[in-house]
């Protein structure tokens, strides 16, 4: 392991390590053009074509992937499918059954337990934290992961050929901090993260926050977001006790160095729109529509 201060060169991937062919990466092309074309409701036959997938194919891929079909995440996650979510007052698993999708299992999400970081390392921007960090295979990409000695800190996602910028943008967070890489301490929180079977109540995943007073009181606030469920920046503020304050949510949400297991992905407008997100949008769906699997194959 090398020690890197914040002025050393930031790590360069000397290849790809996201797995040729892996499925996020067609299933996002997918998700792009539903994204796109969801009021013309495409067909598999032409997602299929987009993709240069057999229609067979990709149904198998995107089930394998997701849990469900793209006909069904369609139908799930669309921006339309969004604002009616909020508009008529119903969580996204229930509106997924009345489009027609299959009967509702039992919820289970990522179970955390969370500290904040002194406010004072908080203020030094990091001094004297060492934090180790590493890339991991994910179902939304390549995950880049960073941790203490008390927990996960940060969770930011990239697209191949992108780790410099997501190691840059996840360390300006905190520039006083020293940064190891140890993909192997990374490894065992990567495993937990991404694998359902994994997420018990009697073994929490800890996390620390590492932000101002105001960001960690929403992002302990986006914790409280079951799977399968959302939440407007204003019902948040008003959570939170400052419903005045939905502007200023929505900006904790975009800081938010924990994307997935803190949800900022199931933070909505007050329209009901998917709103934009630090990592894209095409990611956010991509996060609910898998959600949306796990939650009915539970």
């Amino acid at each position: 392991m090398n020690a890197r201060s914040p002025t050393s060169p930031v790590p360069i991937l000397e290849k790809d390590i996201t797995p040729q062919g892996s499925d996020y990466q067609i299933v996002r092309r997918v998700i792009e053009k539903i994204s796109l074309d969801y009021r013309d409701q495409p067909s598999l036959d032409e997602l299929a074509k987009a993709v240069g997938e057999t229609p067979t194919a990709l149904q198998k891929l995107f089930l394998r992937w997701a849990g469900l079909s793209p006909k069904a995440f369609l139908q799930a996650v669309t921006l339309d499918h969004a604002r009616r979510l909020l508009e008529g007052g119903l969580p996204l698993l229930e509106t997924s059954l009345e489009v027609g999708m299959s009967g509702p299992g039992r919820l289970h999400d990522l179970f955390v337990t969370h500290e904040a970081m002194s406010p004072g390392a908080y203020k030094n921007r990091g001094e004297g934290l060492t934090i180790f960090y590493g890339y991991h295979a994910s179902p939304f990409g390549m995950a880049l992961i960073m941790i203490t000695d008390r927990g996960l800190a940060g969770l930011s996602f990239n697209d191949p050929g992108e780790e410099q910028a997501a190691f840059c943008d996840m360390s300006s967070r905190w520039p006083n901090a020293s940064y190891v890489e140890d993909h192997a301490a990374t490894s065992a929180y990567a495993a937990r993260i991404f694998d359902p079977l994994q997420w018990r109540a009697d073994q929490p995943l800890r996390v620390v926050m590492i932000g101002s007073d105001f960001q960690i009181r929403v992002w302990e606030a986006l914790l409280s977001i079951p799977m399968g469920q959302a939440r407007t920046y204003s019902a948040l503020a008003g959570q939170i006790g400052q419903p005045k304050a939905s502007r200023a949510v929505g900006a904790a949400c975009g800081a938010n160095p924990v994307s997935f297991v803190v949800p900022c992905h199931r933070a909505l407008a007050k329209s009901g729109a998917l709103t934009g997100y630090h990592w894209g949008l095409t990611r956010k769906r991509a996060m609910l529509g898998w959600e949306q699997g796990q939650v009915l194959a539970a």
